[in-house]
């Protein structure tokens, strides 16, 4: 049974899941927000045999993974910007903090694929006006610094409608790696977090992101891990971007960058999912250690 809950008041009146231990928590102990990417709901984050919130719960750290955006029951906003997201998240993450940080030391945010790239861009905002919480850190996975440039005039020619729904067949040969490099069952138990994606930050990430990339990573100030599969179909993807991406975080006072080998685009799902969770927390704890005075 999963150990996540779920609401439709998380926070900043957004629907999601959400799970802190019972009793009291270790000393320096994070608060982990985790925004999903395109095309899921808040559920990536609770698939069974892929859960973070299980493995999150096994170790005593709170976790709340909101809908973004469009998602579940979290309204759209106007600007579906990956930086009008960003500052909506930005503002809404002073009220997790009011409601869930307590006996915390600051929230750690975990972001993959488009959810990365607003994660990616609350840091940087973070670091040029001082938010309502104590940011300790970011892990990103699932994005890189360039799109292939064929999928921009796919995006765009897509219907004129405010959501798009990938075709099943579509959606896991983008999501999925290798043969082996996954458990063939989670292929199909990972469609309870599929949603339509709402169409504008589709369009956004694959004509805007390349451009300003470089810019959103070098004003970030706190810690980065950064985990990328080898095999993303999404990303332009070789040793040389990985690099490019880790060496654009010149401000950033700790990197933790590496390329996984043999895997796609939602390691959550495959074999190395456990792995990159276990070290997305330890790195959260790390961060945590590292903080100052509670």
């Amino acid at each position: 049974m999963s150990n996540a809950q779920s609401t439709t008041s998380l926070f900043g009146e957004m629907s999601g899941r959400f799970h802190k231990p019972a009793g009291p928590l270790a000393p320096r102990t994070p608060l982990v927000v985790a925004f999903h990417g395109g095309t899921y709901t808040s559920a990536y984050f609770d698939v069974p045999g892929a859960s973070l919130f299980d493995t999150a719960a096994a170790n005593r750290i709170p976790l709340i993974a909101p809908d973004r955006p469009g998602y579940a029951s979290s309204l759209s906003l106007p600007d579906m910007t990956i930086e009008a997201q960003a500052q909506h998240l930005l503002r809404a993450l002073g009220d997790a903090w009011q409601r869930h940080g307590a006996g915390t030391s600051g929230i750690f945010i975990i972001g993959h694929s488009i959810g990365g790239a607003i994660t990616a861009a609350i840091a940087a905002l973070a670091a040029e006006e001082v938010p309502a919480f104590p940011l300790l850190g970011i892990a990103l996975s699932g994005m890189c610094l360039n799109t292939p440039p064929e999928h921009k005039p796919l995006w765009e020619q897509l219907p004129d409608t405010p959501t798009v729904e990938m075709p099943p067949p579509v959606k896991d040969a983008l999501m999925f790696g290798p043969e082996g490099s996954f458990d063939v069952k989670l292929v199909r138990d990972s469609d309870i977090a599929n949603a339509p994606a709402p169409k504008a930050e589709l369009v956004d990430v694959v004509s805007t992101w390349s451009d300003k990339a470089k810019d959103v990573l070098g004003r970030i100030k706190v810690p980065v891990h950064y985990r990328q599969a080898e095999v993303d179909r999404l990303w332009v993807m070789n040793q040389g971007e990985v690099d490019g991406f880790i060496g654009a975080l010149t401000n950033s006072p700790l990197v933790d960058g590496a390329m996984v080998r043999g895997t796609g685009h939602c390691m959550d799902f495959h074999h190395v999912g456990r792995a990159l969770q276990l070290q997305q927390l330890a790195f959260a704890l790390q961060c945590a250690s590292a903080s100052g005075p509670v």
